[in-house]
């Protein structure tokens, strides 16, 4: 929903209600994963993507139909041997899509998830799926506060709704979207009621360290990729908001006090990147034996082969362990053969694409199989 939460968002502020599409499941090799959306206003247009474009005409109708009839509808998307072609997925996979109206009357809260997701405040959307509850029965779950039900005017609703908030929260704290099953009374571990949460944690964190060309391009392919980017370099002079017109802050002070606060600020967690580019032993020696020690997902390090020996070194003076110096993308990205900013940038992004989803790295004219697999359980990817 994030990546059409401008469209919507001006829709429900004219107070018309529009149909929204959200993949709440996915098999096999599936094109998108959960938390997909697309929407469609009264008059016919069109914001999102469910599919990349297997799917979305039916999507389209089924969404009008939707909004003529004003009930949610859950509807399976897989291949079709006899029209395979116009409603089917041709890579093989299946999807479930949760299709529903909404707008003032349906959705009283949707101002509040909207405004939470521009503050990067952290707010989950949980709906029924899939039961004996009402499909597209809906509460709203933040770190503090919770609501909606999931069961309105039912006698078990305060048992199912507590079970989910804390199910939601744990799920916001790790990023995570997907289904959850319960029984009508809220009992885990029971599989009667299904429901998707959709979770809206803040972006990301990239941390670019050193002030260089290099790094305004990774700043860039940064952002496009959803993160909150951060340049850091100890100088003023390079640092400046001009020279990095895409990252979302420009901070002038030493790198390693700069993640060491991070660090206490709990600002850095398995989603964040950190990108040391500096490629001068003064500034990234003490900063990898942060780096390293940190529960960031991702720490790469720009540099030859020969500066890559000599950090290892250094660090392993500073006290690193071997566990800690494994953890070490040295040198950074991907072997693309980069040469420029830009390209070098790729060569990054790929590498973080690649860890994200368990990537071969390996052309795919060269590998057999399915070339999405099973979208694996993690961080929130797409919304």
């Amino acid at each position: 929903m994030r990546d059409v939460l401008g469209d919507i968002a001006a829709w429900y502020t004219a107070g018309e209600t529009f149909g929204l599409a959200t993949v709440v499941d996915t098999f096999r090799s599936a094109p998108r994963p959960p938390g997909a959306a697309m929407a469609v206003s009264p008059g016919g247009e069109v914001a999102g993507s469910v599919s990349g474009g297997c799917v979305e005409g039916a999507v389209y109708d089924l969404a009008q139909r939707v909004l003529a009839s004003g009930e949610p509808v859950v509807q399976r998307y897989g291949v079709s041997d006899d029209d395979a072609f116009s409603v089917g997925l041709t890579c093989g996979g299946v999807l479930d899509v949760l299709v529903e109206p909404v707008g003032p009357a349906t959705f009283p809260e949707f101002p509040q998830v909207a405004a939470s997701i521009r503050g990067h405040e952290p707010v989950a959307v949980a709906t029924v799926v899939a039961g004996p509850g009402r499909v597209g029965a809906r509460r709203v779950v933040w770190p503090d506060r919770a609501s909606g039900s999931l069961a309105p005017g039912e006698p078990h609703a305060a048992r199912l709704d507590a079970a989910v908030d804390d199910d939601a929260r744990g799920m916001l704290a790790q990023g995570l979207t997907g289904q959850r099953h319960y029984g009508r009374q809220g009992e885990r571990r029971l599989d009667e009621l299904a429901v998707f949460v959709h979770s809206f944690a803040p972006p990301p964190r990239m941390l670019v360290f050193g002030a260089i060309d290099f790094a305004a391009a990774v700043a860039r392919v940064g952002k496009f990729l959803g993160y909150h980017v951060t340049v850091c370099d100890a100088r003023p002079v390079f640092a400046t908001r001009k020279r990095f017109p895409d990252a979302d802050e420009v901070v002038v002070k030493w790198p390693h006090k700069f993640l060491d606060e991070a660090v206490r600020e709990g600002g850095v967690d398995g989603r964040t990147a950190v990108c040391v580019l500096t490629h001068d032993p003064k500034f990234d020696v003490p900063l990898l034996e942060v780096a390293l020690r940190t529960p960031a997902g991702y720490v790469g390090a720009m540099g030859s082969r020969r500066t890559h020996e000599d950090r290892l070194a250094r660090l392993r003076e500073a006290g690193l362990t071997d566990a800690e110096l494994a953890r070490l993308r040295s040198p950074i990205g991907l072997d693309l053969g980069a040469r420029t900013p830009e390209e070098t940038a790729v060569s990054i992004a790929a590498e973080l694409v690649q860890l994200r989803w368990g990537g071969s790295g390996h052309p795919l004219t060269d590998t057999d199989g399915r070339i999405h697999g099973e979208i694996p359980a993690g961080p929130e990817r797409a919304d």
